[in-house]
Order: structure tokens, then sequence, then C-alpha cells
């Protein structure tokens, strides 16, 4: 397994817009997280990998200020924060996509872009300036949205999903955390999915992708932390990062299904070569 931390796609000259260090978290007798530590810069995909129970929902529970950590420290550009509620990781600008989405179906897309955070004049909600504002961000994403009047309830799950990410936008954050956002999505919006992380990139932003599909992580990400157990387990650069080796370290084997299939594959061919080209040990030159 080849451990790397050399320079990305990502801008990693300065300071990183969010780290976390020596990060522990336990729930009563269970420690969900012992000594972790990632750190994401600006334009910078940095995806996070693991097993069922192996600590990435609490990591980002803990960054999103749902979770407190009990220990570990950290830093949002280059200064120590405490993220005590969601609400401080907003103002921090951290913003958060859950796989839920938290859509309200019956409100129109922007009624649930600025839910919580209306557009008032006066005692007035400014609908017009909503509107705009919606279209803007839509556009921003380069977003397939036939309107911003229609209910959550008429859209596909990859348009949900779009209205979710653009939704993290309105603070205008400096990190958007993902949680598994291809989940249950089929192939086309899956592709339309990853061209909005694409977009948050080519925007400057630090993004944090969890996700289980090694694909889609191969695609988008710069570099891929790994957790197992409740620790950093491995840290990949994505040019150099097999499906082997993020296997072999997500379930901390080597010889694995996806490892044993690769050897007889290459065995297979290895074989069928020899097939085509026997060698005669009592032929000692050409024929004439």
């Amino acid at each position: 397994m080849t451990l790397s931390t050399s320079e990305t796609r990502g801008d990693r000259t300065g300071e990183p817009v969010l780290s976390l260090t020596g990060i522990d978290k336990r729930f009563g007798a269970v420690q969900a997280l012992t000594d972790v530590g990632i750190e994401v810069h600006a334009g910078e995909v940095v995806a996070l990998v693991g097993d069922n129970g192996a600590g990435k929902s609490t990591l980002v529970k803990i960054i999103a200020g749902v979770y407190q950590a009990d220990a570990g420290t950290i830093s949002v550009g280059g200064t120590q924060a405490h993220i005590d509620d969601p609400s401080q990781a907003q103002e921090l600008g951290i913003a958060t996509v859950f796989q839920d989405l938290a859509l309200c179906d019956n409100l129109d897309v922007v009624a649930n872009l600025f839910l919580g955070q209306e557009k008032h004049t006066a005692t007035v909600l400014n609908e017009v300036a909503m509107e705009t504002e919606a279209w803007r961000l839509l556009r921003s994403l380069s977003a397939k949205i036939p309107s911003v009047r229609i209910p959550i309830a008429s859209l596909s799950g990859g348009q949900r999903q779009t209205v979710a990410i653009a939704r993290s936008l309105v603070g205008d954050p400096q990190v958007v955390l993902l949680d598994e956002p291809t989940a249950a999505l089929g192939v086309a919006q899956t592709a339309e999915v990853l061209n909005l992380v694409e977009r948050l990139r080519e925007r400057g932003l630090g993004v944090i992708l969890v996700s289980h599909n090694m694909a889609d992580v191969q695609a988008v990400a710069d570099r891929i932390y790994v957790l197992r157990l409740g620790r950093n387990a491995a840290e990949f650069k994505v040019e150099e990062a097999t499906t082997e080796q993020l296997v072999a370290a997500i379930t901390g084997a080597s010889d694995n299904v996806v490892a044993s299939r690769r050897r007889r594959t290459e065995q297979g061919g290895q074989s069928v070569v020899q097939a085509e080209n026997p060698e005669d040990p009592e032929d000692g030159g050409d024929h004439v």
C-alpha cells in the first residue's frame, strides 16, 4: 500500500480552509473516533471513504456541529475554532448536505433554498430578490432545473440533490460537506451530481465528499482519506490510488476479493499466451 502526501490538483500551497487534528469521540463504551485528522484546501475535493462503522458520519457531524469532539482541534482558515452547534458551523463558512437532503417536498425550489434564511423588505418576504438569487445560484452550478417555482416533489433525485447543494451555497461558505450525494441515484443523475462537485471546485471551495462508490471518488476527488475502525488508515493521491489499494485500506486486508480476482485474471491471461505460444524444449533452432 502506498501512502502519499504530495501535492495534488487542489491548491495546497497556503493554509488549509479546514483542518482537523487528533479528533476523538466516544459514545458511552464505544470509541467512535481516535486521533483522526484531515485537511482540505481551497479548490480541492477530498474524499472520505471507509466501511460501515468506520466513523465517517461521526466525523462529518463533528465538522457540521451536530456532535462535539471529546478531544482534538479544528481550524478554519488557519484559526482554531470551536463548533458547538450547526449555526456556528455555518457562521464559520462550513455548509453540509446530509444524505437525507432535508428538503420540504411541498415547498417550491425558492422556498427550500432560503428556508430559515429568507430575504425580507421590512416585514414582507422579498420574493423577487430570492427568486433572482435562486436562478443565479443554479446557473452558477449549470443546474438543469426547469423552474424555481415548482414543488420539490416534482423533481428527480438528481435535481433534488442539485437544490440541496445550491442551498448550501446561500451563505457563501468556504467548505461544503457532501454526505453520500450519489446514493440511490441512476447513472445519468450521478453524472449530473459529479458535475456539480466539479463546479464547486471551480468556485474555489473546499469540498469533503463522503462516498461508498469508488468510481465516483476516483472521478472527482483530488485526495482520498480512508477511515477504518475510527482511525486514519491511509491517505492517497487519487491519480496513484487503484481500486485494489482502496479496498485493501478500507478492509485492512491485502488478500481480498478484488485482489484475488485481479490475480486470477492476470494468471488466466498468461495461461492463454502460453497456450498460443507453446515452447518445445527439444526445438533447438528454426525449421527450414
